[in-house]
């Protein structure tokens, strides 16, 4: 769940404006970049593969991973994967190493959360950090200097085992509009002349 900042809402599928969020994205990450004088983007994509629900993350890392231009590019990390997932059991081991080994990265936190009914389905882009696990009572603390969410259920708190009765198809159409933003966002830097 999200720290309440400005957030900027999304409808995913046909509606999803996958031009727009990926100029929000680049401005964010520019503006994080002279904020803090860091030179590179990490990609934290939080969640398990074990639960329909909680799979963004690890989906849209999985996309993200895919694509050739995060294959090697130091300038660009993804964190987060199906194969290798990032959630509450492993998220401070894993904060730990980034801190070490990539404190010069703004990160782009990337997870599920819960909103009002009406915003299910939606993504959220904002500036600041998310708060992984809040929708299912997990105390975890605050990542990212930039938070992509998708609104997978609807109240205030989430037992576990309704996650898993979360579609997959709600939540793969999410992970891939987060994918195309992102994209969208690395090309608006390249045509600008410079990386993201």
């Amino acid at each position: 769940m999200m720290k309440e900042k400005r957030a900027i809402y999304y409808s995913s599928g046909r509606q999803f404006e996958t031009e727009n969020f990926g100029v929000q994205l680049a401005e964010m990450i520019r503006q994080a970049k002279i904020r803090s004088g860091k030179k590179s983007v990490l990609f934290l994509c939080i969640g398990s593969d074990r639960s329909t629900g909680d799979s963004l993350g690890p989906l849209t890392g999985y996309f993200l991973k895919n694509e050739r231009l995060f294959a090697g590019d130091t300038d660009m990390l993804v964190v987060g994967s199906l194969m290798l997932p990032v959630h509450a059991v492993n998220l401070e081991l894993v904060l730990k190493v980034i801190e070490e080994d990539f404190a010069e990265y703004v990160i782009v936190a990337i997870d599920a959360s819960i909103g009002s009914k009406d915003s299910v389905g939606c993504i959220t882009l904002a500036e600041g950090g998310l708060k992984p696990g809040y929708g299912v009572n997990k105390n975890l603390r605050s990542v990212g200097d930039i938070a992509i969410t998708g609104i997978v259920s609807w109240g205030s708190r989430l037992e576990p085992v309704l996650l898993q009765n979360i579609r997959l198809g709600l939540v793969m159409n999410m992970a891939d509009c987060i994918y195309q933003g992102i994209m969208r966002a690395v090309y608006h830097y390249a045509l600008q002349g410079s990386q993201i």
